[in-house]
């Protein structure tokens, strides 16, 4: 465990807890550094990352110095705050974390680990004196730590599904509520395709809070774009651009980045379509429809966390033809286990489930019986107690593509741990 592990494990212990009083507590402590900071919030279920990696990209090669804060990381905590594509070195993180630490009132109550580092993350945007901050919500958005600024440059809600309704609500009306929390008075708003349910909420929120808003529609995928195993090309309001990140959902994604854009150009930021194309395309995303290798055999890996992402994921998936698949799979406890089997899981398929170390993990005993009963005409399902047991297994087992996917957190274990 590194420095910034042990320093940040002192705050596990207060778990997750949605509210700004604690975050703004901290902030005033520290001169309120998020007001020195312009910024552009998004928030979304599924979508968010990418949108802010394509954000943060197009910008820095416009030329403007662009900080990036997301959650979660995969392998390291430097990778949730970027300045022009560079992560934050562990020294300066450490450092801003002292800084954080020492703005503590032991009188107060202590801020969670979350609102530590997103602390630490304004403090350093404030202190390089970026032109803009691409800023993802943590969870939901009204009561998350990143919602503490009044007046955005754009507030960005890519997506809304059904996950993190224990803590956001039971019905996508209720999570749609929270999500809207990010809209300010007056602020431009962007907005993905939403399920009429979810849409009919964020619409009486941007009504009441008068916001100019853009509903986004998909971009268009050109013919021919994916000959001769060139990056497939899209064409969004007469910008063509190639698309680095995989997955049909990218069309959305690139989109919602876009619009966002031009509604800087509108405020006055010089941003040229060359700027797009450049940023759009050297954009990287890791661990999201990712190919790579393992012991000499190709591997595709994703987060597949929740329902939306996993049937993306099957969605790609199917376009490649293969007969059958080698899914080596873990999930958390409170993900829709069902559901995401039903997304990935066809007859001839084989499954290899693992546990989530150091999370919350679902029983793979549990999940081996829920999956049997999705898809009955599984080639193979077994759990494994390990995942470096279950990708020996699976790659012994047959010469299908090996799909390793469930949960961010795997992911992050298995680059850590595999030399990726």
């Amino acid at each position: 465990m590194n420095s910034i592990d042990s320093f940040l494990k002192r705050f596990e212990h207060f778990g997750v807890e949605l509210g700004l009083e604690r975050i703004y507590q901290l902030l005033d402590n520290l001169g309120n550094p998020h007001q020195q900071v312009p910024i552009i919030h998004v928030a979304g279920t599924n979508g968010k990352g990418s949108v802010c990696a394509y954000l943060s990209s197009i910008l820095t090669a416009a030329g403007y110095k662009v900080g990036r804060y997301t959650s979660p990381h995969l392998v390291d905590w430097t990778e949730r705050i970027c300045l022009n594509e560079q992560q934050i070195s562990p020294t300066k993180l450490e450092e801003l974390l002292e800084e954080v630490e020492a703005a503590i009132n032991p009188e107060q109550a202590s801020p969670t680990l979350f609102e530590v580092i997103t602390a630490a993350a304004w403090l350093y945007f404030a202190q390089q004196e970026v032109d803009v901050a691409v800023v993802e919500v943590g969870l939901g958005g009204r009561l998350d730590a990143t919602n503490v600024c009044q007046q955005p440059m754009v507030t960005v809600i890519t997506s809304i599904s059904w996950e993190h309704w224990q803590r956001l609500g039971p019905t996508l009306a209720d999570i749609a509520g929270e999500k809207a929390g990010i809209l300010k008075p007056g602020c431009p708003a962007v907005i993905g395709q939403l399920p009429p349910e979810a849409e009919k909420v964020v619409q009486k929120r941007v009504n009441d809070l008068e916001c100019p808003v853009v509903w986004v529609k998909p971009a268009e995928l050109l013919e021919g774009s994916r000959e001769n195993d060139s990056l497939p090309m899209a064409n969004y309001q007469g910008i063509e651009y190639p698309l680095p990140l995989l997955g049909d959902v990218q069309l959305i994604n690139s989109a919602i980045a876009i619009a966002t854009i031009h509604i800087l150009e509108k405020q006055g930021w010089q941003i040229f379509p060359a700027a797009i194309k450049e940023g759009i395309a050297n954009t990287k995303w890791p661990g999201r429809l990712q190919w790579t290798k393992w012991q000499d055999r190709k591997l595709l890996i994703d987060g597949a966390h929740n329902t939306a992402a996993a049937q993306v994921l099957g969605r790609y998936v199917r376009t490649l033809n293969y007969q059958s698949i080698s899914w080596v799979m873990g999930m958390l406890s409170t993900k829709e286990h069902s559901e995401i089997f039903r997304a990935l899981i066809r007859p001839g398929d084989r499954l290899y489930l693992v546990p989530v170390p150091d999370h919350s993990s679902a029983d793979t005993g549990q999940l081996t019986t829920i999956a049997k009963n999705i898809c009955t005409e599984l080639a193979f399902c077994q759990a494994y107690p390990n995942l470096r047991t279950a990708m020996e297994e699976a790659v012994v087992d047959s010469e299908n593509l090996i799909v390793l996917c469930g949960s961010l957190y795997l992911l992050g274990y298995f680059l850590a741990t595999s030399g990726n």
